[in-house]
């Protein structure tokens, strides 16, 4: 990171879109084709994230709520209810695959629809979500779900030589299982099975309910004044 002296910008002020009483700003990288699998890494490691082929963190000038968490991989322990979740999961099909099934984008479609009609990502578009998810030098997996050979959970998951960061997932939204927490869950067993360290799980904010259940996979670790924190 310090090599190439990659500068950043900052996004002015807007409404935060999980904090409504709350201002937020981004610090980005200025310069993207500087970047690379190995450096993103690096940047990863610093509270980054990525959509496309870009690099972000919360920069808020009145605001420290949201961290970045990653789950501690060879160390995780499932609670009572992941635990009836791992076995929901046993009994479904369970693919990484190089690229996505032919029918993502009819569960895309339904899952933005049902659950984000009211956010950016309506309506659902093939293009601008697959700019949102690829990138031209980061490796990436599809974590594919099948129940009976119907696809119900999609998984977006970049790969690095020692950790796994979850990018978004999708699935059927009236669908009985917790199927978002069994994303995390089918990618928590190929990381440890793959001998990885992390699984980045993006930023946490304790006090938004839609995040709260990323805590809920432990040991893991927060992001907090530039340093990585074990949380209770």
């Amino acid at each position: 990171m310090n090599k190439y002296r990659v500068p950043l910008g900052l996004t002015p002020n807007e409404p935060c879109s999980y904090l409504p009483k709350e201002q937020q700003s981004l610090a980005f990288v200025i310069l993207p084709h500087l970047l690379s699998s190995e450096n993103y890494n690096q940047w990863l490691q610093a509270g980054f994230r990525r959509t496309g082929n870009n690099l972000y963190r919360p920069q808020c000038e009145n605001c420290s709520k949201c961290h970045s968490l990653r789950i501690d991989i060879q160390h995780f322990s499932p609670s009572k209810s992941q635990k009836r979740q791992l076995n929901q999961l046993s009994k479904l099909e369970v693919r990484f695959q190089d690229s996505l099934d032919k029918n993502w984008f009819s569960l895309y479609e339904a899952y933005i629809s049902e659950r984000h009609r009211e956010g950016a990502m309506f309506p659902a578009n093939q293009k601008d979500f697959l700019s949102f998810i690829q990138s031209h030098w980061q490796e990436t997996r599809y974590l594919h779900l099948y129940e009976n050979g119907e696809l119900i959970a999609v998984a977006i998951t970049d790969l690095f030589h020692s950790a796994y960061s979850a990018i978004y997932s999708f699935f059927a939204p009236q669908h009985r299982l917790s199927l978002g927490s069994l994303c995390v869950l089918a990618q928590i067993q190929e990381a440890k099975r793959k001998g990885q360290a992390w699984l980045y799980l993006g930023f946490q904010i304790d006090s938004c309910p839609a995040m709260n259940y990323k805590d809920k996979f432990k040991p893991n670790q927060k992001y907090i004044n530039n340093a990585w924190v074990q949380t209770e």
